[in-house]
Order: C-alpha cells, then sequence, then structure tokens
C-alpha cells in the first residue's frame, strides 16, 4: 500500500491513488490533494453538489452511481461532469469524494 502526504497529512491509498479508508480518511485536506493533481483551479459549488452527490448516494447503497443516476440526480449533463472534473467521475470525482475506485461503468 502506497502513502501520499499532502499538507502535513497522510494518506493510505491503493495502487491507483484512491483512499485505502475511503471515506473513514476522507476530508478537505483530501480534496484539496486531489484538486492539485487533477489540476482543478478552484473548487467551486457545482464540485462540492458532486461530491457530496457521490458520499451520499454511497453511504446508502455501498457502491457509487451510474454516470445517468449522478447526471439525474445533480441535473449536470456528461458533458458538466467532465468540466469539472477532466479525468472523469469515475476517476476524478470518485476519487475525490473518498470512494474506492469504481469497479464498473461510472
Amino acid at each position: 500500500m502506497a502513502e501520499i502526504e499532502h499538507n502535513g497529512t497522510t494518506y493510505d491509498v491503493d495502487e491507483d491513488g484512491f483512499l485505502a479508508a475511503g471515506l473513514e480518511s476522507w476530508d478537505e485536506n483530501w480534496v484539496s490533494y486531489v484538486q492539485t493533481v487533477e489540476g482543478i483551479p478552484e473548487i467551486t459549488d457545482e464540485h462540492q453538489s458532486l461530491i457530496d452527490t457521490l458520499q451520499e448516494y454511497y453511504k446508502k447503497n455501498g457502491i457509487a452511481p451510474m454516470v445517468r443516476i449522478l447526471s439525474k440526480t445533480t441535473g449536470f449533463p456528461l458533458k458538466k461532469i467532465y468540466e469539472l472534473f477532466p479525468s472523469g467521475p469515475g476517476k476524478g470525482a470518485c476519487k475525490m469524494a473518498g470512494l474506492p475506485k469504481p469497479t464498473g461503468c461510472v
């Protein structure tokens, strides 16, 4: 297991850079780290809305939502989600939200 240090906090991550402990170790500093590596200049209310939606869905269902469900729930078209998270909803958004790496099509 790898470790990442950001602003004085160390995180255990899997081979793809997702939090090994998931939401248990998620915090705002993690958001800052992913923002940096993803090249997102500013976390907006739209970013936060997606993060919140992903976390709520995961807590209820134990998996990340499919893209269609994410789009429907947030009201953001897929194009907008990719504008917010250029690496996509699975890699960028789920990683930022502290979810495990999705196994299917997110």
